[in-house]
């Protein structure tokens, strides 16, 4: 059984409205990473220096070895880059990123932090890279962060994010039981629930692209007035997208030794000038949006048709496609995953197995459909669904012209395709099934036939839809 992990449908065409307070355009989401003193170095028992997120152009790790100038440039964001964001950021709410180690290292920073009111969420035990990590080591590591975070801040953080992650990472912080929210995630503009065996975990996603780690990367900004124009720009798209009745979550990602350097901070300023400026703004931290969110969109309980197992699959299903359950058992091997856990994606895996079979399959699917206002109908030895397909057209209540235009009409067509005549009846009227039913008996064989196996398809979303919503 293949099953494809990503879920690249997320809230799809028409997201939620996330209901911000005071009916906000835009919530704002200002992240300050403090990573001073917990990344890479041999005097915190790591094998090598540092070489990430520096001045350093190309810089490469020293094994065995300090270095002087990445732990100087790291030491500049803890003594002056963090001093001077916090002057500036003081007045509205901040989450910070805290590598445990780092905030250990770091009280009278951990002391602004709480008297600012910011929201000091972990950022693991180390900033280090988690790629190659054995996941007992990780689980180890972030029971670790928890419990050290809690003792240098007095409190348990409520939100994670690690970022230089594994595969293993999201799963792991959201096995603890313990956090509102995580964020090793870039995958969309709000926040969205993840299942983990019996637990919804709330993913609040973050951002690399409206962030000052461009500044360290050879793809990224050279110059402040860059930074400053494409967190405006930024802004500007996702505030005209709340005006327009879609509001959004935008992150911004600072660092104290990146942005904290007096050329990046002046184009800060005036890019929080620019978004203050606006009425409708709810500058929030993580775990207040991460709040909202459960309160106002709590996570629901719905069908997952990739979990189900074969039989319980086709049990639900197999009856979508008229007395057909091959249609589902076929689908049920196909590379199903979260994008088919919607009536549309779960039709669309069906169709799939419909349209690859051989004509004379797709014909004995055709003639499983039975007559519309038939003898079966009459009979009353309809399936359910196709008993209350014909009534919402009212074809269980016709006059006497009515049934018998029908009857002559039924085995007119029947004779002349050798399968019932079939519509999506749902989709129109009576009157509108009499003038399809007209019009499509006087077509060929092989345009009917592609007709009619269009309008099966089309029966068995709207099934999917009732039954999945």
């Amino acid at each position: 059984m293949q099953r494809y992990p990503r879920d690249m449908t997320g809230h799809g065409a028409n997201p939620p409205d996330p209901k911000w307070p005071g009916g906000a355009r835009v919530a704002v989401q200002i992240v300050l990473n403090f990573e001073e003193g917990g990344e890479n170095n041999i005097l915190h028992g790591d094998a090598a220096s540092e070489a990430f997120l520096s001045e350093i152009t190309g810089a490469t790790a020293w094994p065995g070895q300090r270095h002087w100038n990445m732990e100087s440039i790291y030491d500049y964001g803890a003594r002056a880059g963090f001093w001077r964001l916090h002057r500036m950021l003081s007045p509205l709410p901040v989450t910070v990123y805290g590598v445990a180690t780092a905030l250990a290292r770091a009280p009278e920073q951990v002391a602004a932090m709480q008297a600012a009111g910011w929201e000091i969420a972990s950022h693991g035990l180390k900033w280090v890279e988690h790629r190659d990590m054995p996941e007992a080591e990780e689980r180890a590591q972030i029971a670790q962060a928890i419990q050290l975070h809690t003792e240098v801040t007095g409190a348990a953080p409520r939100g994670w994010y690690t970022g230089r992650c594994s595969m293993n990472t999201v799963r792991l912080a959201a096995e603890t039981g313990q956090l509102a929210y995580v964020s090793d995630d870039y995958a969309d503009d709000l926040p969205y629930w993840r299942r983990f065996g019996d637990r919804d975990q709330l993913i609040v996603p973050y951002t690399l692209d409206v962030n000052d780690m461009r500044f360290a990367i050879q793809a990224g900004f050279a110059e402040g007035a860059q930074f400053e124009r494409y967190i405006t720009d930024s802004f500007d798209c996702l505030y005209a997208e709340g005006v327009a009745g879609a509001p959004k979550m935008m992150s911004i990602g600072l660092h104290c030794r990146l942005a904290g350097r007096p050329g990046r901070a002046q184009a800060l300023q005036r890019a929080l000038d620019h978004m203050v400026g606006h009425e409708g703004v709810w500058f929030a931290t993580r775990a207040q949006i991460a709040d909202h969110w459960a309160a106002t969109h709590p996570p629901v309980a719905h069908v997952r048709p990739s979990a189900m197992g074969r039989d319980a699959f086709v049990a639900a299903f197999g009856g979508i496609f008229e007395h057909s359950p091959w249609i589902a058992e076929r689908a049920h091997a196909l590379e199903l995953g979260p994008a088919h856990d919607s009536a549309l994606g779960l039709q669309s895996a069906l169709a799939r197995v419909f349209r690859a079979a051989s004509p004379d399959d797709r014909l004995g699917v055709l003639r499983a459909h039975p007559d519309l206002a038939g003898k079966l109908a009459a009979a009353k030895r309809l399936t359910a669904e196709s008993t209350a397909e014909q009534a919402s057209a009212g074809l269980d209540a016709l006059t006497d012209a009515e049934r018998a235009e029908f009857t002559t009409l039924n085995t007119a067509y029947t004779e002349k395709f050798g399968h019932p005549f079939i519509i999506a009846v749902r989709d129109t009227t009576k009157a509108g099934i009499l003038a399809a039913f007209r019009r499509r008996i006087h077509q060929d064989r092989a345009t009917e036939f592609t007709e009619a196996c269009k309008q099966v398809e089309r029966i068995a979303l709207l099934r999917l839809q009732e039954k999945l919503g």
